[in-house]
């Protein structure tokens, strides 16, 4: 079968109705959706576990592409997940890559409804196979946190995913390191060779980026240079969490011709002349960049996720899932979201199964 069963009518999702009155278009819901039409691409795939991330919150609130690109109600989220192949667009199955009934995991792309659904639309060019190793839902919790951090280290700081002798013992600061993003960006920078220092401000969240790899951790609700006084200029900057909060001390930090990656977008301006002296650059990750543009290299990410899985099943990486809420529906998305927007989560948030 290449196309969708014509016996599916109708899939379970959970999403937001923006045609209702401003106070309730925040709600998720439990809804009742077409199947999604594919195009020449595109996986129909069988959600079987979903990963959630500060996107999901983000957009629901009504920022970012998907408000601006969806604008029939009702707007699924949902940007990582794990499951399996139901039918193939006719370019995919062209491929040769991809057959009913493999297993894949994706992060998808945010112009288009997300994963929150039994079944979600893909470009098969965005997805890889999950690691024989786990379980779906300790591998959705890898597809949207590894491609970002393999892609801000490796592709925007321009580092090596395999030790050097120029970047061995090198000093990588990581702002905000206990949560997914941080948990993989932590694993990779060890893998590659660097001095790790991650910042986490309570017990647990220091115990979590420390059995990560982190070499030492650093307390971020305090003054950052006092803390690395021996380490007073770091060539690598990654920060994970709020960019305007911690602009002025990474741009202090920051050595000659260094570099500081962003991820999180700034609420206000962002004094480029602090970086001018030193020489030093910033770079912004947005994994959601290939898919949104369409550019010409979409099937990396499929490669990366591939590769991540490959590390996975060998024990270089672990997933960042710690936190499993239940069944897939409106009731565990909205306590999920809560997670997320309290800002204390440690590790991934997922779900897995469409129980009650």
């Amino acid at each position: 079968m290449l196309l969708p069963d014509p016996s599916l009518e109708a899939m379970r999702a959970v999403g937001l109705h923006r045609h209702l009155p401003i106070s309730d278009r925040q709600a998720l819901l439990d809804l009742e959706l077409p199947i999604p039409e594919l195009r020449p691409h595109d996986l129909l795939v069988r959600v079987e576990a979903i990963g959630v991330n500060p996107v999901d919150t983000k957009l629901r609130a009504g920022q970012g592409a998907a408000d601006d690109r969806l604008h029939e109600p009702p707007l699924v989220l949902g940007f990582d997940c794990c499951g399996v192949v139901e039918a193939v667009g006719p370019l995919a199955a062209a491929s040769g890559t991809w057959r009913v009934g493999d297993r894949v995991m994706a992060a998808g792309d945010v112009t288009r409804q997300g994963c929150n659904a039994e079944l979600v639309a893909l470009d098969h060019r965005l997805c890889g196979r999950p690691p024989q190793s786990l379980d779906a839902a300790e591998a959705a919790a890898l597809p949207l946190t590894g491609l970002t951090a393999w892609e801000g280290l490796f592709e925007r700081l321009g580092l090596s995913p395999e030790p050097t002798a120029a970047q061995q013992g090198q000093t990588l600061l990581i702002i905000g390191g206990a949560g997914g993003v941080g948990s993989m960006v932590i694993q990779l920078a060890k893998r590659a060779g660097l001095q790790v220092i991650a910042t986490a401000s309570r017990d647990w969240s220091r115990a979590w980026c420390l059995e990560r790899g982190a070499d030492a951790v650093i307390d971020h609700r305090q003054p950052l240079a006092p803390q690395l006084a021996t380490t007073p200029q770091i060539p690598w900057i990654a920060n994970l969490a709020d960019t305007d909060a911690y602009w002025n001390q990474m741009t202090e930090l920051v050595a000659p011709q260094g570099a500081i990656l962003a991820i999180v977008g700034n609420r206000g301006p962002l004094e480029q002349t602090l970086l001018k002296a030193k020489s030093a650059r910033l770079c912004w990750e947005f994994m959601f960049t290939r898919a949104q543009y369409g550019t010409p290299d979409l099937e990396q990410q499929g490669r990366i996720l591939s590769r991540i899985a490959e590390l996975v099943d060998t024990g270089e990486l672990r997933s960042a899932a710690r936190t499993n809420l239940g069944a897939i529906n409106a009731a565990n998305l909205r306590a999920a979201h809560g997670q997320l927007e309290s800002g204390c989560t440690v590790g991934k948030v997922v779900l897995s199964g469409w129980g009650l």
